[in-house]
């Protein structure tokens, strides 16, 4: 992973990848995890995600990992909640009621550390990282997650016209990245209203990995 690359974007504001309200295609599909209320969800690269406001108001737990210490300070001042803030190894721990967020690089973070989790949503993870680092990451959030359910969340595009992030997953690669470990079940696939960036066509797809 560039870190300086998503230090840079961050400070800079350049975060289109942040959306305005919580994901349309998580709200519609999110109940397939059929989650206990007060389920720990973990959320990966979670940045300061509304995604993580709507889960805290449905009476969920929410654990993430973000690379940005930046990303994570503007997500609890927006939540109106001052943090606990200790050390975790090679990581800062941001502790408060109902949701904990660590900073750094998420493969510093440990199964032990994080602690145990019902369900993963992938939106904006899986999608931000080249190839070569895909398949660690597939592995890596399994293992951290103990194989609890995802949703997850994957761009569709000619990757040729853009060199990414987001990168294009093709529904052949999430088989090869989590067939081995989860049930796949493609839920939607829907176009990008306007195309993507709003210059060629695109589709989102949104698998649940079970």
């Amino acid at each position: 992973m560039d870190t300086d690359f998503w230090h840079r974007k961050w400070a800079s504001e350049e975060i289109a990848f942040h959306e305005g309200a919580a994901n349309a295609l998580m709200l519609a599909h999110f109940g397939r995890l059929a989650l206990a209320a007060g389920s720990r969800v973990f959320v990966p690269l979670c940045g300061k995600s509304l995604d993580l406001d709507w889960m805290l108001s449905e009476g969920y737990r929410v654990a993430g990992v973000e690379l940005s210490r930046l990303a994570v300070d503007q997500l609890f001042a927006r939540l109106g909640v001052r943090p606990d803030v200790s050390v975790a190894g090679e990581l800062l721990h941001y502790r408060a009621e109902k949701i904990d967020i660590f900073v750094g690089d998420i493969f510093s973070l440990s199964a032990d550390m994080l602690g145990a989790v019902d369900a993963v949503y992938d939106r904006a993870a899986l999608v931000a990282l080249p190839e070569a680092m895909r398949v660690p990451y597939a592995a890596h959030v399994t293992q951290l997650a103990a194989r609890a359910p995802q949703v997850l969340i994957c761009y569709q595009y000619e990757q040729a016209i853009m060199a990414g992030p987001p990168f294009s997953i093709s529904d052949e690669e999430v088989r090869e990245r989590y067939g081995d470990a989860y049930g796949l079940t493609l839920l939607e696939r829907a176009e990008v209203a306007g195309g993507f960036k709003g210059r060629f066509p695109a589709l989102e797809a949104v698998w649940l990995l079970s």
